[in-house]
């Protein structure tokens, strides 16, 4: 069943516009209009949006052994984590213009993981968190061969410093239960492993 939005593309008013900060990132300050469920227009309301754009995610998952490649980084928002500022995560990057997901995929998988994709498979599109970001995640889930795989990764240019992992498929979802695995990312990209793995290995 269709089920539409009541409302659309046309039913809001862009007041103004103003970037309020440049940097590796966006800020951008606006004043919108919007219509209401109950009729009428709402008043101008003031909203700041950190404008990241879209980006790539891949979940790598080797389907012949059984296996998942996770990697693991610095990350500054997750100070406050009670493990510490390291996440476990999937591969990611942001589309630059002209870029097709699919050859971001391809990319971030050699810059990130040393490994080359067998076959992209898409898992969803999502918006990471529209209250108050642009971001937009296109998700796949990678088919490859993680047998001797591991190590560390990333580019120097970029001050990235990454390390794969390569888990058992049971190791992964033990993590996942017991909450280490939390970024947004791959959570959804496990809740789709957890549906689809028993289609994607080798019938014996």
């Amino acid at each position: 069943m269709d089920k539409k939005h009541r409302f659309g593309p046309l039913d809001y008013r862009l007041k103004s516009t103003e970037t309020v900060f440049q940097g590796f990132f966006k800020m951008t300050r606006m004043i919108v209009e919007h219509r209401l469920f109950g009729g009428g227009w709402s008043k101008p309301l003031r909203r700041e949006l950190f404008q990241r754009g879209s980006a790539v995610g891949v979940l790598l998952y080797d389907p012949r052994n059984h296996l998942v490649g996770l990697i693991e980084q610095f990350r500054p928002g997750a100070l406050n984590e009670s493990r510490g500022p390291w996440q476990y995560e999937v591969v990611a990057g942001i589309i630059e213009p002209g870029e097709t997901p699919e050859q971001v995929a391809v990319r971030e998988l050699h810059e990130e993981s040393g490994v080359e994709v067998e076959k992209l498979l898409p898992i969803c599109d999502y918006l990471v968190s529209a209250g108050g970001t642009d971001e937009k995640m296109h998700l796949f889930c990678g088919l490859v061969d993680l047998s001797e795989r591991g190590g560390i990764f990333g580019l120097e240019g970029e001050s990235e410093d990454i390390l794969l992992q390569v888990w058992s498929y049971d190791e992964t979802m033990e993590a996942f239960s017991q909450g280490l695995l939390n970024s947004a990312a791959m959570s959804v990209a496990l809740l789709w492993l957890q549906l689809n793995n028993k289609q994607l290995r080798p019938k014996s």
